[in-house]
């Protein structure tokens, strides 16, 4: 950046000054207007366990980046600029989507907020469960001196069956002929896949409720 700021006849501290008045300047002259819909979520930015806070409006027709908070604390969420608005009137922000310690501060400053999880949450959520049931089976498999037929199966439960190799699959079709609680566990997993398809949200809702 010093190289490039030389060959237009400046310095790198002008270019820096000129790039920080901007960056203040913009937030500080933007209105924001009314806000439905928020989505929370963090971004590692470098090795080492580095995050921001990322706030955007997400609604139709508008999707735009809100703030950039240093670290994914309860306090970085905490300043976002139009909290003064959600504090007055809680339903300014209708839906959020987001995890984590986020909530905290949104079941306070947004109460009649309605919280989102988009598919990627869902899945990994299915997918943490689907673990810890593996896990707590195997245990209690080697307590009581049987066969260790879940060893090396966590990677067959939780990838896309696509995602299998032939061997995989052969050692999968194995695993399904068990009455296991984490074989029972994973067919619901993948039963669950078919909310996906639905277009209308009634038969959507249908489903899900004949799943659970």
């Amino acid at each position: 950046m010093q190289r490039n700021a030389e060959e237009v006849g400046t310095s790198w501290d002008t270019v820096f000054d000129a790039v920080e008045h901007v960056v203040t300047w913009g937030p500080e002259h933007r209105t924001l207007g009314r806000i439905d819909s928020i989505g929370v979520d963090e971004i590692q930015y470098a090795k080492g366990h580095k995050y921001l806070t990322l706030v955007y409006q997400i609604e139709i027709g508008i999707t735009r980046l809100l703030r950039v908070g240093k670290e994914r604390t309860i306090e970085s969420f905490q300043g976002f600029s139009p909290q003064r608005a959600m504090k007055s009137s809680p339903r300014s922000c209708s839906s959020a989507q987001t995890c984590g310690s986020y909530l905290k501060v949104i079941r306070e400053k947004c109460s009649a907020a309605l919280h989102i999880l988009d598919r990627f949450h869902i899945v990994a959520k299915m997918n943490k469960a689907l673990d810890e049931v593996r896990a707590e089976v195997a245990r209690g498999m080697r307590r009581e001196g049987r066969a260790p037929i879940l060893k090396k199966s966590r990677w067959l439960l939780l990838k896309h069956s696509e995602n299998l190799g032939e061997v995989q699959h052969f050692r999968l079709r194995e695993l399904l002929c068990y009455n296991l609680k984490t074989i029972r566990a994973y067919l619901l997993k993948e039963a669950f896949q078919q909310l996906w398809d639905y277009s209308s949200p009634a038969w959507a809702a249908k489903f899900l409720d004949e799943w659970c």
